[in-house]
């Protein structure tokens, strides 16, 4: 069993993901907009909004999609956590994402991590960046 995010957007999930696929180093795999699927044709006035788009980062998946109007919901209860394996990457990560966004936690020091913070990036997805100590 593997577990993915699956982010949704109004209107900016090609946006979102072709950011996220440079600031993660990650690879778009699929994407496939509205009008391009049978399916899409019970969503009138959304043929340009993005319907599924698969990225890979290493062994990971990040999935998202538009929700044609009136469906979409702003994202609230979830975080996307990212361990990363160097402080520098954190930091880098860090900077990337909080563009723009909202920070919510500044990245620093924490008793458990060399590297710890918390934003919501300009496209409305809440992140934690984590660098964790050694045990």
């Amino acid at each position: 069993m593997k577990i993915n995010a699956y982010l949704n957007f109004d209107g900016q999930c090609e946006e979102a993901f072709k950011f996220y696929e440079k600031v993660l180093n990650g690879k778009i795999q699929f994407m496939a907009r509205f009008g391009d699927m049978p399916e899409g044709a019970q969503m009138p006035g959304s043929e340009h909004l993005i319907m599924h788009v698969h990225m890979t980062v290493g062994d990971n998946a990040l999935m998202g999609s538009d929700s044609p109007p009136p469906y979409f919901q702003k994202m609230q209860g979830l975080q996307v956590a990212l361990h990363l394996d160097s402080p520098e990457e954190a930091d880098r990560i860090y900077g990337a994402l909080s563009e723009g966004g909202n920070v919510t936690m500044p990245i620093g020091e924490t008793s458990w991590a060399i590297r710890f913070g918390m934003l919501v990036d300009r496209f409305g997805t809440p992140w934690i960046i984590n660098h964790a100590k050694p045990m």
